[in-house]
């Protein structure tokens, strides 16, 4: 097949790349499925070919430059799906540099996201490229929910306080899930982390639960508070804001933390697990509050048209700014949420 305006889709075998290829295919792109094992790709384009049709196989090691450039080359756009992404954001986003294409990748680690808005934003303005972190579920749909609350053409410019409530029904990791979480660990020497005072700051404090009500029919939870997750990179990165706290269903932590708690399994024709969420968004400015909420299913596979509703609209030129930046200072954040029905329910302020 003819890879001109195809997308690369590396970490394509992993469970999340599975489902940006499928609807990548959904939408008529053509795509370059990419990655360390030639063997699991090729198998996985042949496993998959009823369903995508013909996708392109080129194997790449994160440590081979000339095999990330051969990777790339005469390609759209690059969606990054592999983590643990404090290994391979940083070979990645350079090879999509050199090759002078768009870059998305759907990070939700908190550093390695740090990391690309200080590393590569001065390239990636030189080179007049878009490079999109964390273009995921965490730190994605956050940032896109507290942009579309604060208003239209930054009828808030700024906010005091901005809380991110994930009510999920479950949290059934994946082990990629799993290893990046270990990373993140090991990086920050078994500390917490949160948002305050304008930066991020590591500490030993302990974590504590709190009721938050969320919109019917979930209504009031135990959360843990200060449940830290990528909205604390992506909202500062383009919002004045001092103070960013996210918190999470208490049953979600608990299965996160469990260490027999299986991967998620699919039950419906889209690959999709039975696991419901609820992001609840709260930005508070002056003494006014305003909410977004965002309801849907599985968290792995939402990340999908997050990720691939960011690529489309890069490819079409419907963005804000070049460089590096987050989902939504580059997009027009309720304009695109409203673009994920059916998959994504939102509710914004009038």
């Amino acid at each position: 097949m003819s890879t001109a305006a195809a997308v690369v889709v590396y970490g394509a075998t992993g469970h999340t790349g599975r489902f940006v290829v499928a609807e990548l295919r959904r939408r008529g792109l053509a795509v370059i499925v990419s990655g360390r094992d030639a063997a699991r790709l090729e198998a996985l384009a042949a496993e998959r070919r009823h369903a995508w049709g013909e996708v392109t196989v080129r194997a790449a090691g994160l440590d081979d430059a000339d095999a990330l450039d051969r990777a790339l080359a005469g390609a759209a756009a690059v969606v990054n799906c592999a983590g643990p992404f404090a290994l391979t954001a940083g070979p990645l986003v350079e090879a999509a540099l050199r090759a002078g294409i768009p870059y998305v990748d759907v990070a939700a680690e908190i550093e390695a996201n740090a990391a690309m808005f200080a590393d590569y934003a001065e390239a990636a303005r030189k080179a007049e490229l878009p490079v999109v972190p964390a273009m995921a579920f965490y730190g994605g749909l956050g940032d896109l929910l507290a942009t579309a609350a604060m208003g239209e053409a930054g009828e808030w410019s700024a906010a005091d306080e901005v809380h991110v409530a994930y009510g999920l029904s479950g949290w059934h990791p994946t082990p990629g899930t799993r290893v990046a979480g270990e990373v993140s660990h090991q990086r920050r020497a078994g500390r917490r982390v949160r948002f305050a005072d304008g930066e991020l700051q590591y500490h030993d404090d302990k974590p504590s639960e709190q009721d938050w009500l969320f919109p019917e029919p979930l209504g009031r939870r135990a959360v843990v508070a200060g449940f830290t997750m990528a909205d604390v990179v992506t909202v500062p990165s383009h919002v004045a804001v001092p103070e960013v706290v996210t918190y999470m269903t208490v049953e979600a932590a608990r299965d996160l933390a469990g260490e027999d708690t299986p991967a998620p399994v699919s039950v419906d024709a889209l690959g999709r697990s039975d696991q419901t969420f609820v992001v609840d968004v709260l930005v508070r400015a002056d003494g006014v509050e305003r909410r977004a909420t965002a309801r849907g299913r599985d968290i792995y596979a939402i990340t999908a048209p997050l990720a691939v509703e960011a690529v489309q609209r890069i490819l079409d030129g419907r963005t804000r700014t070049t460089g590096v930046a987050s989902a939504g200072a580059m997009f027009d954040a309720a304009d695109f949420l409203r673009a994920l029905d059916p998959y994504l329910s939102v509710q914004l302020p009038r």
